[in-house]
């Protein structure tokens, strides 16, 4: 199976961007040119017209997401799954060190929602982000490597429920990168891999709508910065 693209770097950044002091902000550098916006950027400082405006190269995110001409679609959602599941787990992994127990002793997303693993039972489990990260991506990788969900053999039929079960991958995979947007979005900036994160974001989101894989009630918390990464990113 074929691959989307890859925006993982080869070694960790040096940290070395300043972190932006609300007050240092000049009044045109906010939407509309409104104060009353700074408290907003304040709490989510992703929306900062400095930060969501980059990304690591410019490419058309709706075209690399369109199921190309011949290519069954289970197939090209499988090798994208693949793709957005390694480089969303090797960003969360370079992020390690400040997603910790101490720090994040639950997982919070967008709004300070709190995200709650299910457990075997179906109990919903309150747990740190570093052991929801763990547990959504033991359980993606395990369903990756089972050969009756995702077949690797030529000619083999992928199994019923198959979309759901991508769509179960694609809800963890978001709640992931809600949390370093939500509450690790400095950090990211520190180790100056904003572009990265915005570029994988943007392309995950655009597949996703491509092919239904996300409700618009889990994205909606982050649809501000969804809209916005369009408006600049084009999809």
């Amino acid at each position: 199976m074929g691959g989307c693209h890859s925006y993982a770097r080869t070694r960790k950044a040096v940290a070395s961007t300043k972190r932006v002091e609300f007050s240092e902000i000049d009044g045109h550098k906010l939407k509309n040119n409104n104060t009353q916006a700074v408290p907003c950027l304040e709490e989510k400082p992703y929306l900062l017209q400095g930060y969501v405006s980059e990304c690591i190269a410019n490419m058309d995110i709706r075209t690399l997401s369109v199921l190309p001409a011949g290519l069954n679609e289970a197939e090209w959602m499988a090798s994208n799954t693949i793709a957005f599941f390694k480089n969303i787990n090797l960003l969360s992994s370079a992020l390690s060190d400040f997603c910790t127990t101490k720090t994040c002793p639950t997982t919070r997303g967008p709004g300070d929602v709190t995200y709650y693993w299910s457990d075997e039972q179906g109990k919903k489990v309150k747990c740190s982000a570093p052991l929801y990260t763990d547990y959504s991506m033991s359980y993606i990788q395990e369903l990756l490597m089972d050969e009756d969900v995702f077949p690797t053999g030529a000619g083999t039929a992928f199994p019923k429920g198959y979309v759901f079960l991508v769509q179960r991958i694609f809800l963890y995979l978001f709640r992931t990168l809600a949390h370093l947007y939500w509450v690790h979005f400095w950090d990211v900036v520190q180790m100056d891999m904003h572009p990265h994160l915005n570029t994988l974001f943007a392309h995950f989101v655009a597949f996703g709508q491509q092919f239904q894989l996300l409700e618009p009630a889990e994205t909606a918390p982050l649809e501000d910065l969804i809209s916005a990464l369009g408006s600049y990113h084009g999809f």
